[in-house]
Order: C-alpha cells, then sequence, then structure tokens
C-alpha cells in the first residue's frame, strides 16, 4: 500500500491534469510504443514550439483525470503505452504535428481524442488533421467577406471609366467639328 504522501501526490497530479484536460480545446492520445529517444525528442520540440503540451501518463492516472474532466468513452483506449498531447490554442495543430510524425512509422498510432470534451475515435482525430489553420479558416472567412466589396469598386470603377470615356469622346467630336 503506497504511503499517505504518495497518495496525496498522485492526487495532485490527478486533479491538475484533470484541469489541463478540461481548458484544453482537443486532446490526442497515442501508443507511442517503440519511439526512441531521437524521434521523441524531435516530436517534442516541434510540440513545444506549436504550443502544444505533451507527455506520457499511466493510464490509472489518466483515467482518474478523464473522469474528474468529465470525459468518458476513452476507456477502452487506455491499455498498453499511452501519451496525451493537448492544446490550448488550436484544434487541428495536436492531430497534424502526429499525424506528419506517424508517416511511415506504424509503431506510432492514435488511439482516441477529444475535442472540448467530446470524444472522437482514431479516423475523427486523424481527420482532425486535414481541417485547415485556424489562420487559414481567418484568411478564407475575410477573403469572402472582401469579395462583394471588391466586386463593387471594380463595378463603379467600370462605370467611371465609361463616362469618362463618353465624355473625352463628345470633347474630341466639338474639337474635330470646330476645326
Amino acid at each position: 500500500m503506497p504511503s499517505e504522501k504518495i497518495l496525496a501526490k498522485k492526487k495532485l497530479y490527478v486533479t491538475n491534469l484533470a484541469k489541463e484536460i478540461k481548458s484544453s480545446l482537443v486532446g490526442v492520445l497515442v501508443d507511442y510504443k517503440g519511439i526512441n529517444v531521437t524521434q521523441d525528442t524531435a516530436l517534442r520540440k516541434k510540440m513545444r514550439d506549436s504550443g502544444v503540451d505533451y507527455r506520457v501518463i499511466k493510464n490509472t492516472l489518466l483515467k482518474r483525470a478523464l473522469v474528474c474532466a468529465e470525459i468518458c468513452g476513452l476507456e477502452d483506449v487506455l491499455t498498453g503505452t499511452t501519451a496525451l498531447a493537448t492544446s490550448k490554442v488550436s484544434y487541428s495543430d495536436v492531430s497534424k504535428i502526429i499525424c506528419d510524425f506517424a508517416k511511415g512509422k506504424d509503431f506510432y498510432k492514435i488511439k482516441a481524442g477529444f475535442v472540448e470534451g467530446i470524444v472522437m475515435n482514431s479516423k475523427e482525430a486523424i481527420n482532425l488533421a486535414k481541417l485547415p489553420t485556424r489562420e487559414q479558416l481567418i484568411s478564407q472567412a475575410l477573403s469572402g467577406m472582401n469579395a462583394p466589396i471588391l466586386g463593387l469598386v471594380l463595378v463603379l470603377n467600370g462605370i467611371l471609366c465609361s463616362f469618362l470615356f463618353t465624355i473625352n469622346a463628345i470633347v474630341e467630336k466639338k474639337n474635330q467639328s470646330g476645326n
């Protein structure tokens, strides 16, 4: 039986992990068995640079944290080796980084995930990687809002040009008839 001091540390860890999970936009669970130190270091750096928190967690502690965070349905995948990647910044960065890393590596697999507390299976987590980034979505939205304004400017410019060509033609005709 573990000591009270160790149990208190584990409870605090689970509580903090549950808070992090609850405040995250997205989380992805992966099976990392077979990753070497060099690959793991490179993956962690890429995750850190993107604002993604990545850690290896014992399944029992993660199970308790998920219960505290009120996320149900991931118990089935909490077997073997498990790492959790979470982001408070972007919905798709976590999945994109993991999917890019996992290409050609049979040992590194997405188990499942969650988006704002809603559970996703592995296919849905992989599909999340195909979504455009937040910046791309904003750019597309602004382009869509800008298109009608640009069209109006071009139409008004065309009318103004036609008017100027008509005035210019009248002036030239009067100059020719006056000669």
